[in-house]
């Protein structure tokens, strides 16, 4: 779907007018919104539109884009990436701008552009919108829709931190993975952004007041604070990804070393079974008659001896684990 909506000089707006009244230039400023197209629409963006085939071919490729920023001497051409509700997805808004048009490339629905496109069309209070208005207040609700994921990258890292449920540690550390992979995929479109953002704000071809420039100096602010939450909740995955390895590595010495022990002690005693259990007809001891209370009397022997020797020396330590709740600081 196509979407038009032209704004005159006289504070008029007309909506729904065609790409060739919009190219005609009887309009101050115009918003064409091209919503989910398919292949016949996709084509009007080359037709009614001189823009460069590479930022064309930007948009029509469905696969994974950095977002990004070029400047091509006449607009300037946009990349950034929302969400999806559901997904840590990216959904590419490709956005062409200068001072008297604004042209949107989506496949997918976006909410942020819905929400503006319907305040548009009231018609009302059209005076405080400009091309460079609506770029700010479409990148400010996409940042925007940052945060409810960032913040619930936070609550589950706690989750698994504390161990609140009783699901294994396995389990613990696969949500742990399934997370920093999450993490992964915002970082991938905040920094990109970030420094998008960086160079608007550097950029001469776009008509900025000051007050402007305050506003989109104010959603380079919110990404900074984006990726430095994300870079601290990467230390803080790593360090429960270390804390469960050296944990799960003590325990597996200790066990190889519970096992190595009980192995050693049992070696004489093999030795001595095994001695005995040939099948040579003359064996002196054999003939004994208390022989056999002998032999296990040694054998006893050697074992207690060698079990009393490897606790005095440390191999062999037995802890008792309680479970103790841990308190949590805050520093005011």
């Amino acid at each position: 779907m196509i979407r038009t909506i032209g704004f005159k000089k006289d504070g008029t707006c007309q909506q729904n007018a065609s790409l060739e009244d919009i190219k005609r230039g009887e309009f101050d400023w115009y918003w064409v919104d091209f919503d989910q197209p398919d292949k016949e629409e996709e084509g009007e963006l080359a037709a009614a539109f001189d823009f460069h085939p590479l930022a064309i071919e930007d948009c029509m490729e469905r696969g994974y884009q950095r977002p990004k920023l070029d400047d091509y001497h006449e607009y300037i051409f946009f990349l950034v990436h929302s969400l999806s509700k559901d997904t840590y997805d990216a959904q590419e808004l490709n956005l062409f701008v200068n001072d008297s048009m604004l042209v949107t490339f989506h496949h997918e629905k976006l909410e942020g552009i819905e929400q503006l496109w319907k305040k548009l069309q009231q018609c009302t209070d059209v005076e405080e919108f400009d091309p460079v208005s609506l770029v700010h207040a479409v990148v400010d609700n996409i940042v925007d829709e940052y945060f409810p994921y960032v913040y619930g990258i936070e609550d589950h890292l706690n989750h698994i931190e504390e161990r609140t449920d009783e699901n294994s540690s396995h389990d613990l550390m696969d949500r742990l993975f399934d997370v920093r992979h999450d993490m992964q995929k915002l970082r991938r479109s905040l920094l990109p952004m970030r420094d998008l953002l960086y160079r608007l704000l550097s950029t001469s071809k776009i008509s900025m007041d000051k007050e402007q420039q305050l506003y989109f100096q104010d959603i380079y602010d919110h990404v900074i604070k984006l990726v430095e939450m994300l870079e601290s909740y990467r230390e803080f995955s790593s360090d429960i990804r270390d804390n469960y390895i050296s944990v799960s590595s003590d325990k597996m010495n200790n066990i190889m070393m519970t096992l190595t022990v009980i192995t050693t002690i049992f070696m004489p005693l093999t030795f001595i079974a095994g001695l005995y259990g040939m099948n040579f007809v003359h064996i002196p001891e054999l003939e004994y008659q208390n022989g056999y209370f002998v032999v296990l009397g040694i054998m006893a022997a050697i074992a207690i001896i060698m079990f009393f020797v490897f606790r005095k020396i440390g191999w062999l330590r037995f802890s008792k684990s309680k479970k103790k709740k841990r308190r949590r600081i805050f520093l005011k």
